[in-house]
């Protein structure tokens, strides 16, 4: 069991609605870690019984037995997915296997649960398995989720009603809300601030003199943030603000059209717009930089840079025909915009989380 494994699971299936403790989420989430990039299929995952004992926090061997219970009761746990107008109903896993005599334990995802963790091409989170794996709290698991499918927003505003049911909190003693706030808005506010990449800060949305939302505004950890996750992830000050939600949105598909020989997804669009101040004519123009240039293993990495940094072709490089040792062209850029957005094909795009690469002449 590797800890800086990563879990990578579609936002669909992170806001859908369940209950599970925090045992059988810290078996799911280790199972999706070991699911790799590149499978198509699920295949039997394999774990020593003893490394099961330490991820549930089973310590003596006399409670042994409560292993396979754990399981079998997951097995029995069916959640819901919304698609569209329908509502899935699906279970985590199709099987369980105890190799008796050799202290291995082998669990299996249930194939229905594919299109929400294989060959993801909607919105999806990633992070590492490190950050769960030491929080106490399910509520507090569910809501770290949460938050870090939002994360790029920064902020997000949840119902009241729905976040009990995603997280999971319809417990009787949770009816009351200063109750519901003490046991899991604060506690998970304290957890994921001493164990996790993120933290957060809330306030309560009312409708009268009733709290009827949580208006969640999330903020990197920066004591456990990764270098990678800082070289990839914009800060609070690069974010416009003053963008609404449909016109960040608008934007994030105009960088998908404008990049689509590269393939991003539209989370890599996003950091994009944020790094450029929702600028996209910036992003046109170093985009036409990076089709120049050569040996680059990551454009989104690249482009980041560009733009922080505002790369240009210099006055000199110009004149000497060469930019980074490759010849300069000399551009129609109303002819290169529409060439860079597709309209110079007669094909229909489409955009947003269903993206699909154009077909190009």
């Amino acid at each position: 069991m590797e800890k800086n494994y990563r879990v990578t699971k579609s936002n669909k299936l992170i806001c859908a609605n369940y209950d599970l403790s925090v045992q059988e989420q810290k078996i799911i989430l280790t199972l999706a870690s070991m699911v790799q990039p590149e499978d198509t299929e699920f295949k039997e995952y394999e774990f020593k019984i003893k490394e099961f004992m330490q991820l549930l926090g089973i310590s003596t061997k006399t409670k042994y037995k409560e292993i396979p219970k754990i399981t079998k009761d997951l097995m029995k746990k069916v959640f819901e997915v919304k698609e569209g107008k329908d509502i899935l109903q699906l279970s985590w896993l199709s099987s369980v296997r105890y190799k008796t005599g050799e202290g291995i334990v082998i669990l299996k995802f249930d194939s229905n649960l594919k299109p929400y963790m294989l060959d993801l091409k909607e919105l999806y989170t990633s992070y590492k398995l490190d950050n769960i794996l030491s929080l106490k709290s399910k509520y507090s698991l569910r809501l770290y989720e949460l938050l870090k499918s939002n994360y790029f927003k920064k902020k997000v505003t949840i119902k009241l009603e729905e976040l009990k049911d995603m997280v999971g909190a319809n417990a009787n003693y949770l009816k009351v809300y200063a109750d519901f706030k003490n046991k899991v808005i604060f506690q998970a506010q304290k957890e994921l601030a001493e164990k996790t990449d993120i933290s957060f800060e809330f306030e309560e949305v009312k409708t009268g003199r009733k709290i009827t939302g949580i208006k969640f505004y999330i903020k990197t950890n920066n004591d456990r943030m990764s270098t990678e996750h800082l070289l990839l992830t914009t800060s609070e000050n690069e974010v416009s603000a003053t963008l609404t939600e449909s016109e960040e949105e608008n934007l994030i598909k105009k960088i998908i059209d404008i990049m689509h020989d590269s393939k991003i997804t539209a989370l890599e669009a996003k950091k994009l717009n944020d790094t450029s101040n929702g600028d996209i004519n910036k992003i046109k123009e170093k985009y036409v930089l990076f089709q120049n240039s050569n040996n680059i293993d990551s454009v989104v990495g690249w482009m980041l840079r560009a733009i922080k940094d505002d790369y240009r072709v210099s006055k000199e490089k110009v004149e000497a025909g060469k930019f980074n040792d490759y010849e300069q062209r000399d551009y129609d850029f109303d002819k290169l915009e529409k060439k860079l957005l597709g309209w110079d094909n007669n094909e229909k795009d489409v955009v947003g989380e269903e993206y699909q690469q154009l077909l190009r002449n």
